[in-house]
C-alpha cells in the first residue's frame, strides 16, 4: 500500500513530531487515512487524522521539494537521519 510505519515517528515540514498509530478507511469514500499524534503540546488535540495520499506527498518549500511527514524513526528511539 505504501512506505507508512505504524509506530514510527515522523518529523512534519515544519519540524514538529508525530507518531503513526494507525490506518482507517472511510466509510463512504473509501479513501485510506492516516491516524497519528501530536508528541507535544498542543491546545487543539492530540490524536489527528489526515487523508494518506496528504501525509505521504510532497510539498515544495523554498522551491523545493520536500515531505510534508518525513520518517525519523520508531518508537523505541532508533532513528533515521
Amino acid at each position: 500500500m505504501s512506505d507508512l510505519k505504524l509506530g514510527g515517528i515522523y518529523k512534519h515540514y515544519k519540524g514538529m513530531n508525530y507518531k503513526v498509530h494507525d490506518i482507517a478507511k472511510h466509510s463512504e469514500t473509501l479513501e485510506w487515512y492516516v491516524i497519528y499524534e501530536c508528541l507535544y503540546e498542543n491546545p487543539e488535540g492530540k490524536i489527528w487524522i489526515r487523508p494518506m495520499r496528504m501525509f505521504l506527498e510532497s510539498v515544495v518549500i523554498d522551491g523545493k521539494s520536500v515531505p510534508r511527514f518525513a520518517y525519523i524513526g520508531d518508537q523505541k528511539g532508533k532513528e533515521r537521519f
